[in-house]
């Protein structure tokens, strides 16, 4: 198909046909109910993410945190200064490495992430029990290869393109 070809056929489909949107509109109405949830717990998505991450992963460093969970690491400073002024981390030197600083869970963080849980689970259950077990295979599956293709055209965007010769 020709790039003009398809742009006509893109200009004349619905929107709602690109995956593009549909994962788009899929993320926002998943983050809009895990902020509508977590909001009573005072934490952020990305604050819950980072208990989260501590909680199954035991210490990390704060570019670990930043790389897990989606953001830079001067955006994951700033959280993790946040979440150890209440209290929910705490933030050593590393043995091994004396300027990197190692996060773990307080006790006060995994109560919290504890009570948080049991709420965004409640999301977790029933989209699973939306689908059969195999259409959920199906489905983390396709989700995964999305987010691979996602990642890697990212990277080509991001890649500046060679000198002219």
């Amino acid at each position: 198909m020709s790039l003009s070809m398809e742009w006509e056929y893109a200009v004349e489909s619905p929107i709602e046909n690109d995956l593009c949107t549909r994962i788009r509109r899929s993320e926002q109405a998943l983050m809009a109910h895990h902020e509508a949830v977590l909001r009573a717990y005072g934490l952020t998505m990305t604050q819950y993410t980072v208990l989260l991450h501590l909680s199954r992963e035991g210490g990390m460093s704060g570019a670990q945190l930043a790389r897990s969970c989606g953001v830079t690491q001067q955006s994951m400073s700033s959280v993790l200064t946040n979440m150890e002024t209440k209290e929910l981390i705490r933030r050593e030197t590393s043995p091994v490495h004396a300027k990197v600083q190692i996060t773990t869970l307080t006790d006060k963080g995994q109560t919290l992430l504890d009570r948080a849980y049991q709420e965004v689970i409640i999301l977790e259950r029933a989209l699973t029990d939306a689908f059969t077990p195999s259409e959920h295979a199906s489905l983390c599956a396709l989700l995964e290869r999305a987010t691979t293709v996602l990642i890697q055209q990212t990277r080509h965007a991001t890649t500046p393109p060679p000198p002219p010769t």
